[in-house]
């Protein structure tokens, strides 16, 4: 007979590989590290193998334990609709959201999709922008949440994340300028703080640099690239294959990623789409370039 796994045990070791340790985990699910070790203990003797090794001051997941993991996320993504479709059946009404191009790729079909199985009588709008539009959107009413990137002094600032800033060449692996040329930039139309701190990071290294390429879309600046017009500094979240981080070029700080709400009273709606927007970046994160 196969064993049943227990959900609090999934869910305690997702959690752990979230927070970066099972000390971390205790502490946010409230539990003692002795109850953990147990939990653990028992799952390994259920499943008849390691899951997790020491390494250093740490527990590190094994072939198997990394397997598990993978399979505890989806469980636990169904568990949590299935609680959210029968708690919330009542939930009606609209919600609006925003997020920039950089999340918007690997993000946004996760986050409506999760939010749409659990409350289908919601309708839900996003709204992809540069950062400061979203904003300006949520300020005046237009949006009622904003998943936004350098945001962090704003006082409704939720911070989610401080994500890489990289530079970014064509995957060719050809060169991006000829001897003795200023570096060719590929980037947004000012203002943009990722141009104005990859200007100022080159500025400070003595690399010449010169404006090859604007676009006021994202996927426009990576055609760009990869064509092999310029460079560009941007996160690496959800970096299309076709191009490469360069490691050659002096580094910028990492971004911080917040959500918003303009501090406005949340209905039932946003509140959980809140929710499910924290959920589906946290379990994404660690597989991109959380800084």
């Amino acid at each position: 007979m196969r064993p049943t796994l227990d959900l609090d045990v999934l869910r305690t070791i997702v959690t752990a590989q979230r927070l970066g340790g099972f000390s971390r985990a205790a502490e946010a699910l409230g539990r003692s590290q002795s109850a953990i070790s147990q939990q653990l203990a028992k799952l390994e003797d259920q499943l008849g193998t390691v899951l997790f090794r020491r390494q250093g001051r740490q527990l590190a997941p094994t072939d198997a334990g990394e397997a598990l993991l993978a399979y505890a996320r989806r469980i636990l993504e169904l568990n949590d609709e299935a609680v959210s479709a029968v708690r919330g059946a009542a939930l009606a009404g609209a919600v609006r959201i925003g997020l920039p191009g950089d999340l918007a790729d690997p993000w946004l079909a996760a986050v409506l999709g999760r939010f749409k199985r659990a409350h289908p009588e919601v309708r839900i709008e996003a709204v992809v922008d540069r950062n400061r539009v979203l904003l300006e959107r949520l300020d005046t009413g237009a949006l009622d949440l904003v998943v936004a990137l350098g945001s962090g002094a704003r006082p409704d600032a939720e911070r989610i994340a401080t994500i890489r800033r990289v530079w970014i060449g064509p995957a060719s692996g050809g060169p991006v300028r000829g001897r003795g040329e200023p570096l060719p930039l590929a980037a947004f139309e000012a203002p943009c703080f990722f141009r104005a701190a990859g200007v100022e990071a080159l500025d400070r290294a003595g690399i010449a640099w010169r404006i090859a390429f604007t676009s006021a879309s994202l996927h426009g600046l990576w055609a760009a690239v990869e064509a092999g017009l310029g460079v560009t500094l941007r996160t690496d979240v959800g970096l299309p294959r076709t191009l490469r981080v360069l490691d050659d070029l002096p580094p910028v700080p990492g971004l911080e990623m917040c959500l918003h709400d303009a501090g406005r009273p949340a209905i039932p709606a946003t509140t959980r789409l809140a929710e499910i927007v924290r959920e589906t970046l946290a379990e994404s994160l660690p597989a991109f370039g959380r800084a």
